[in-house]
Order: structure tokens, then sequence, then C-alpha cells
């Protein structure tokens, strides 16, 4: 493999990384939301 096709590698595993980031929060968010209205105050 060449130079720029591990660091095209690279780019994309940290993209991939990113992203399943945002949707577990995403989806934390969610259960957090759908949990509020019945918790009791």
């Amino acid at each position: 493999m060449g130079t720029s096709m591990m660091s095209k590698m690279k780019e994309l595993w940290q993209e991939n990384r990113r992203l399943r980031r945002m949707d577990v929060k995403e989806k934390l968010k969610a259960t957090i939301v759908a949990e509020a209205p019945a918790t009791k105050w």
C-alpha cells in the first residue's frame, strides 16, 4: 500500500470514529427526551 492510500484510510477511519460518536450522542439525547416525561419531579 502506498503512503497516499494509507493516509486516505487513516482519514476515513477518523471520520468514521467521529460519526459513530455523533450517533451515540444523538441516541443518548433521544433516550433522555423519551424518559424525561416519565420522571416525576
